[in-house]
């Protein structure tokens, strides 16, 4: 038997109970969060095992998502992650405050789906899909051309149901609990909820208006990461778009690493008008994502994956033990928008481009720096971001606390210029320039 000091009593002969008898604690609260276990010498040395059963069944436990290994501080029992906390970090806006917290595209630039819909039911009644339906074979070759376009390397191809879901599938079938993941800080809340309830460790990587930064790249891969991902254009938060020296860059600092797991998001094809510059190639492991939610209209949610044989191989079989498949009317819809060219990339993409880059001069000129080079939103850096939230609410105006998107940066907010007139951005600026002190410094964080 071994003991943890003033706890728990932790017993065992083999590596598989001693794990049962740590797990069987934790799940009975006697062993709570934060609660450091024996070095593997001691543990082994009190209960009478090796040091290598005592290792084995720390590994089990670290594979379960139960504890974690920090250095000198040695192993603990992991903190229980919440499944949505980035997700609840919420600004309800009262009646007459104008929302600009919620991420969503302009309604008015999304597409008429009338028509779409209609081909796909008629594409139904010809040829219904059942039970163990592949992907629509027009929806993969759309996708795949509009990818060879874009200067990605050739590879296999799924859909799946959007961008989170298949992240959830890419990361739960490459990875192990415990495992250090290179993310961007600031990042996509949901991204980082779901490294966490993934049991995964994030490593967070500064970004700037090009992408993540090498030498923050340089420190995660030193680390030991198992994985990086990293968006490619309208980065949420920040609308950081990765550029073809940025992209150089970090593509020679991912050869020297050729056993990570490389995870590109790019959902900005269909409204953003800067070209890509795909990572992908340099890796023996990789992903490209493309969701369709903010170019097609959020209920339109699936999206395109491309990857190395293995990979996506492990993605197809997670979703077929899950959903199976994406609906095929769902599918022939978005086939018919892309195929007719529903979406003016150029000007819904100028479009989101005139209210973005107005902000962020207005603010500017008003002493107030920002940041914003795609997309939707714009990131603007704070002192505080309770006092600013409060200041910006008495003024009409409801933005997303930084505190969703951020690990180690400072604080700011993020404003979503979806709904925004150029009328609108005097005011706005004044009220922003009135409830923030403009910051100091050029990056993020």
């Amino acid at each position: 038997m071994a003991f943890v000091p003033g706890k728990y009593r932790i017993t065992g002969e083999t590596a598989s109970e001693i794990a049962a008898a740590v797990e069987s604690a934790v799940s009975g609260g006697l062993l709570p969060p934060g609660t450091p276990l024996p070095p593997v010498r001691e543990l082994a040395g009190q209960a009478g095992v090796s040091p290598g059963t005592a290792a084995a069944a720390y590994r089990l436990l670290r594979e379960r998502g139960l504890v974690e290994t920090a250095g000198r501080r040695g192993t603990r029992i992991r903190p229980r992650p919440a499944t949505t906390a980035r997700e609840d970090i919420r600004i309800e806006a009262p009646p007459g405050v104008r929302d600009l917290s919620q991420g969503n595209p302009d309604a008015a630039l999304l597409p008429p789906l009338h028509a779409a819909l209609a081909a796909a039911a008629r594409a139904h009644q010809e040829r219904p899909a059942m039970y163990g339906a592949q992907d629509d074979a027009d929806l993969l070759a759309l996708a795949a051309a509009r990818l060879r376009r874009d200067g990605v390397p050739p590879g296999d191809l799924a859909i799946t149901s959007g961008t989170l879901d298949a992240l959830e599938r890419v990361l739960s079938g490459a990875l192990r609990p415990g495992d250090p993941v290179a993310v961007e800080d600031p990042g996509w809340s949901a991204l980082l909820d779901l490294v966490t309830v993934l049991g995964l460790r994030p490593v967070p990587m500064r970004v700037d208006d090009d992408g993540p930064l090498p030498d923050e790249l340089a420190r995660a891969l030193r680390t030991g990461v198992r994985a990086v991902v990293v968006t490619a254009r309208a980065q949420n938060p920040t609308g950081a778009a990765v550029t073809a020296g940025r992209a150089a860059a970090l593509r020679e600092l991912l050869a020297a690493r050729p056993d990570v797991l490389l995870v590109e998001d790019d959902h900005g094809d269909g409204f953003v008008d800067l070209p890509l510059h795909p990572l992908a190639g340099v890796t023996s492991r990789w992903v490209l994502v493309r969701s369709t939610a903010k170019a097609y209209g959020p209920d339109l949610r699936l999206a395109p994956v491309t990857g190395d044989p293995v990979t996506l191989g492990r993605l197809r079989g997670r979703q077929r033990l899950a959903v199976g498949w994406v609906s095929h009317l769902l599918q022939r819809a978005v086939a018919h928008l892309m195929r007719t060219g529903a979406v003016d990339t150029a000007a819904v993409a100028a479009s989101y481009r005139e209210r973005r880059d107005g902000l962020v001069t207005a603010l500017a000129e008003r002493g107030v720096r920002a940041h914003g080079r795609s997309g939707l939103n714009v990131w603007v850096p704070v002192a505080d971001e309770s006092a600013a939230i409060t200041r910006l609410l008495a003024r009409g105006w409801a933005a997303a606390p930084g505190a969703r998107n951020r690990i180690r940066t400072p604080p700011a907010l993020r404003l979503t210029v979806s709904t925004l007139s150029p009328a609108d951005l005097p005011r706005l600026a004044d009220d922003l320039a009135a409830a923030v002190r403009a910051p100091s410094g050029g990056r993020y964080g």
